[in-house]
């Protein structure tokens, strides 16, 4: 494509903020959301963009199955910045559907039913707010899994038919924690117990310092990658 061509042009050897302020400029501040999951990462970036436009758009999935830790980070970000969150969950007909048919836990039995559950809690309510914009912003990074190793500061997302803006995709996660403390932004105090990949609170577990940080998402399943469907490399896709 010539125009992402052109866009990745564009960003090349900028700053975060200076990617966030072209984005903003480019697509419009009410044409581009950030996604905000509470880990370290969206934090970062939300403190960023807060201070070019403190009314731009940031949206959050309530799958139903968070952590109370997750909606406290919530609270005191939305208290620090004095933000307003989109806030999207699924559908409530999907929801008792799926517990009706295999029950509140079905996500432990196969890698079929977790998908299933992850595509009514977490992919549907994104197809929602994505059909509202041109561009969304994420917080991965390359060196997060196996399957964002070829992450870039701008993609096509080919699923959603709009542009991904991946800012943070060169950092590491030292870099993720030194803006976090030279900031006093607000993070998920589970991360201080080991919890470097923060989801549901029932397919979350803490990792130690020398695994990979997403093996602690749905740790029961030893086959295929571990993403939830919200972001799907290529080479993953169907």
């Amino acid at each position: 494509m010539e125009k992402l061509k052109e866009h990745k042009e564009k960003v090349q050897r900028k700053s975060v903020p200076q990617i966030l302020e072209w984005a903003l400029r480019e697509f419009g501040a009410d044409r581009i959301a950030l996604a905000a999951a509470f880990g370290l990462e969206s934090q970062v970036i939300t403190d960023i963009l807060v201070k070019i436009n403190p009314s731009v758009r940031i949206f959050t999935i309530d799958t139903g199955r968070l952590f109370q830790e997750t909606y406290e980070v919530m609270q005191k970000t939305m208290d620090k910045y004095g933000i307003k969150y989109e806030v999207y969950a699924p559908h409530p007909h999907d929801l008792n559907e799926l517990i009706a048919g295999g029950g509140p836990n079905l996500f432990y039995k196969n890698i079929e039913n977790r998908k299933k559950c992850c595509e009514i809690r977490k992919v549907r309510p994104l197809k929602k707010v994505l059909s509202t914009v041109d561009a969304w912003i994420t917080g991965l990074r390359s060196g997060q899994a196996d399957t964002r190793k070829k992450v870039e500061v701008i993609e096509w997302d080919m699923n959603h038919r709009i542009y991904k803006l991946n800012p943070l995709a060169d950092w590491d996660e030292k870099r993720v924690w030194e803006y976090i403390q030279a900031n006093d932004v607000p993070y998920n105090q589970l991360q201080d117990y080991g919890y470097r990949s923060v989801g549901c609170a029932c397919c979350t577990r803490a990792v130690a310092s020398n695994e990979d940080i997403r093996v602690g998402r749905w740790w029961w399943e030893t086959l295929g990658p571990k993403e939830c469907g919200l972001h799907v490399a290529p080479e993953y896709q169907i």
